[in-house]
């Protein structure tokens, strides 16, 4: 296993870690930074700084009670659902790929493809906001037409990696798919 340090589209220092479990299968986790006890510390504060002032002007005490209530339902709701801690990609060349998003809260979300319904994996690239952005994608195969595409499915859409994290991620998913084509077309 070895964890290479990377940045993502904003800057952010991202860690690509690989794994390869056998000649036709590895595993490729970008770790993001994990939450700052500072910047949450400085949320907090704030919030409860302004709820504080609109309790000395209103003299209200319900002000505090839903300033404490919204901070914590909004730093569940933030740790759950919204801050990705690591992306993963399981390939396996005989059956599929895996992907795996773990967030700070713990919970984890998997999709998987089977390897029938890839088409390829490719890098694209998009403009937004006057920046090229480039990311990864799995091309899944229309059932209807071998040639066409039925969906693309993005990865690693909350670490960002730059360019040649995608590239180092993309020529080690390429050598699965070539792998899996040659024995496909020998047999």
């Amino acid at each position: 296993m070895e964890e290479r340090p990377y940045r993502s589209a904003s800057g952010a220092p991202i860690a690509l870690r690989r794994r390869q479990h056998s000649a036709s299968c590895r595993e490729l986790a970008v770790r993001c930074p994990r939450l700052q006890l500072r910047s949450l510390s400085a949320v907090t504060s704030a919030v409860w700084l302004a709820a504080y002032a609109l309790f000395v002007l209103s003299e209200n005490s319900m002000v505090l009670s839903a300033a404490i209530f919204i901070t914590l339902i909004g730093l569940i709701i933030y740790l759950h659902f919204v801050k990705i801690d690591q992306e993963s990609l399981l390939v396996i060349g005989s059956l599929g790929i895996q992907v795996t998003s773990s967030y700070a809260s713990g919970k984890e979300s998997t999709t998987f493809i089977e390897m029938g319904q890839v088409k390829d994996v490719v890098i694209n690239e998009a403009i937004h906001m006057q920046k090229v952005v480039y990311y990864l994608c799995i091309l899944l195969q229309d059932p209807g037409d071998p040639q066409g595409v039925s969906e693309v499915v993005p990865l690693f859409q909350s670490s960002k990696p730059r360019l040649d994290c995608l590239i180092e991620v993309y020529k080690s998913c390429q050598e699965i798919l070539e792998q899996r084509k040659t024995g496909l077309q020998s047999s």
